[in-house]
């Protein structure tokens, strides 16, 4: 951003944590970081990859919320927080998964492990992998709980990146982590995300606490159009952590907006097509363009479309034609890529003859 725009901005907030992150979900921007791809203990924010793992099997049909899952004993004896499921007990999947992101259950997470993979040493090679697959390069499972474990850890940036295919790519179950209380087998829990109780706009995700780890947090929150996402490792408490979480995320609000200049399918240009079925060619973005910029900036937005000067069919839909630059003042922003948005064949013989005599004499009076 230029230097005018960061005129606007105080630095960002410091905060008593060994690592956090800020970002906004919809551009991806970073905002605030510090030791962000530091490994570090995950504690039961493992548990995001553990619901995450579930609503993919839920997805693909492969389970449905309302199947019954035995417990077995090593589920049943789990240390650590627990919604006290029963070792035999036919528990439904949306039980266990609440027990999972709301009561942070111990037991729930390894009955749905067990239950999927076979064992839950398998289902934590299956979080590795998914991990790998959304670009989480600093991640490891080594069991769906987050007891600790000396080759399991995560960072604060593969964390978030987790966050935002948890709320994008299942947004239908995503309520769950808003959730402020569940009750199961007679005992009520409630959710351990003190911001769920501060902050309306806050909606998730998850909490985290070993003595390794220290106090964890994944916070979420939507104002409007915007919707941030911020991760706290390593504080010294469960109001520490709620505390940096709201420092981020209030930093962000005050400072920052998210807008959508141009959507996928918009049509920014129809230049000349030669040869073609057709004498123009539409041209725009692949997909929604998001932007984070400063609070109030937005009328100092530029936008500039750079256009291949010829362009002759056949044209594929999604080929690239030229770039279009946003700018805010003399500092370019964002790039992106300007496509075909439809298919055009090629003309008849008389019109791809009559179009390459015009560019032939254009070509010379230029």
């Amino acid at each position: 951003m230029s230097s005018q725009a960061d005129a606007l901005i105080p630095a960002p907030p410091k905060l008593a944590a060994k690592s956090y992150i800020l970002i906004d979900a919809d551009s991806g921007e970073v905002l605030v970081e510090n030791n962000a791809d530091k490994q570090l203990p995950q504690a039961s924010l493992t548990k995001m990859m553990t619901a995450y793992l579930v609503e993919t099997e839920i997805a693909k049909g492969n389970i449905t919320p309302e199947d019954k899952i035995r417990v077995s004993v090593k589920a049943w004896k789990a240390p650590g927080s627990r919604m006290f499921i029963k070792e035999g007990d036919s528990v439904s999947v949306s039980d266990l998964l609440k027990g999972i992101i709301i009561q942070s259950g111990n037991d729930a997470s390894i009955a749905v492990a067990e239950h999927i993979a076979g064992s839950e040493a398998a289902f934590a090679d299956l979080m590795t992998q998914h991990a790998k697959k959304m670009g989480m390069e600093n991640t490891r499972y080594e069991n769906a709980t987050g007891l600790p474990r000396p080759d399991h850890f995560s960072t604060a940036r593969d964390l978030s990146i987790l966050a935002n295919h948890i709320i994008k790519d299942y947004p239908e179950l995503y309520s769950t982590y808003s959730q402020q209380y569940f009750t199961y087998n007679g005992i009520r829990q409630p959710n351990r995300n003190r911001l769920l109780w501060r902050d309306k706009s806050v909606d998730g995700l998850k909490t985290g606490h070993t003595d390794e780890a220290g106090y964890c947090l994944v916070a979420s929150a939507k104002r409007g159009d915007m919707r941030l996402i911020s991760v706290v490792m390593g504080t010294v408490s469960e109001e520490a952590r709620a505390r940096e979480s709201q420092k981020l995320l209030a930093y962000g609000f005050r400072y920052f907006e998210t807008i959508k200049p141009y959507s996928a399918g918009d049509i920014l240009n129809e230049p000349r097509l030669w040869a073609g079925a057709k004498d123009k060619i539409k041209l725009g973005i692949k997909d929604d363009l998001y932007m984070t910029i400063p609070r109030g900036q937005a009328k100092r937005l530029t936008a500039k479309l750079n256009v291949n000067k010829v362009i002759k069919a056949p044209v594929q839909e999604g080929q690239n034609f030229g770039v279009l630059q946003i700018s805010l003042d003399d500092q370019v922003l964002a790039e992106r890529p300007i496509v075909a948005l439809e298919n055009v064949q090629e003309g008849g013989l008389f019109k791809r003859l009559w179009d390459a005599v015009i560019l032939f004499f254009t070509d010379l009076v230029s």
